[in-house]
Order: C-alpha cells, then structure tokens, then sequence
C-alpha cells in the first residue's frame, strides 16, 4: 500500500460527514508505519476506543471507512478468529460495524464484520506480528496468496459498505 496523507485519509471517508471526518483522529505516526507491508491502514480513535477506522485503495481510489466497536477491555478474553485475515485469536477479536455510505446509513443500516481488535491483519499474515495466546493455523497458501485473500476480504467489506 502506498503511504497516505492525513488530507488524503480525511478525504476519503465514505460513511461520515466532511465534518466527522475533520474531527476525527488521525494517526501521528503515518510517517513511521511499514506501508510496504500494509494491505489497509487500520486505527482505533485513542480518545474514543469505540471508535475505529480503515482506509486502503478501493476501485482505484483511497476508500476509508469509520467503525464502531466495543472497547477493548470487551474483546480481549474472547476466543474467535479474524475475517480479514483469517488469524485466530484467544483475545483480540472484535465485531466492527459501518454505517453504510449515503442514504441507508443515514437510515440506519450497517455492515459488521469480526476484524483483529488491534486493525493489523497486514503483520499477522506477514508474520510481522504474532496473536496473543493464539496459535497460527498451519495454510498450504503462499504469503501473496494470503495477502491477496485479504485485500479481497477488504475489498468485499468495502463494497458491502459503499453499496
């Protein structure tokens, strides 16, 4: 993934008002992150730990997309694997819900989906990162396989979102 911009990033919501996405927070540390190995840059609002976001490349265009979730105290002790990057996790998992982009959301309606509570998918399949108190599951898939498995599993996320 290439490196993102704080202008950039708050440009590319598609479930928020302009207004929400100035306020939100963003990451101080963009400069610092291994954006080579990032498949989508995932955060959690450190002001407000219900709330995360992810952006990444959709369609040929920087996508990004606000969440709602437990806090972390919530998710930490449950058992459950990742639907990104299928990493299965005796605490880490977390149900993150959008509000879908337009008029539904608006309306009320979301997509969920169970995602790594931390957002690093990208180093758990890299190997970059290891699950606490989670086992790796041994897959006969290369590494571009799996990385490619979950920029589908995104891309399929954000189409749910912006449809």
């Amino acid at each position: 993934m290439k490196a993102l911009t704080e202008p950039e990033i708050r440009s590319a919501f598609v479930n928020c008002t302009k207004g929400e996405a100035k306020r939100l927070a963003i990451p101080r540390d963009l400069a610092d992150r291994p954006w080579g190995a990032l498949d989508f840059l995932g955060w959690r609002d450190p002001q407000a730990p219900g709330r995360a976001y992810l952006a990444t490349e959709f369609e040929g265009r920087t996508r990004a997309v606000a969440l709602r979730s437990p806090a972390p105290a919530s998710w930490q002790a449950r058992r459950g694997m990742c639907s990104m990057c299928l990493t299965p996790h005796t605490g880490g998992v977390s149900l993150m819900v959008a509000p879908k982009a337009g008029k539904a959301g608006q309306q009320g309606n979301s997509v969920g989906t169970y995602i790594c509570g931390d957002l690093e998918c990208s180093l758990y399949v890299r190997g970059r990162k290891d699950p606490a108190g989670g086992a790796r599951m041994h897959e006969s898939l290369t590494l571009e396989e799996k990385i490619r498995r979950v920029e589908g599993n995104v891309a399929a996320f954000l189409a749910k979102v912006v449809a």
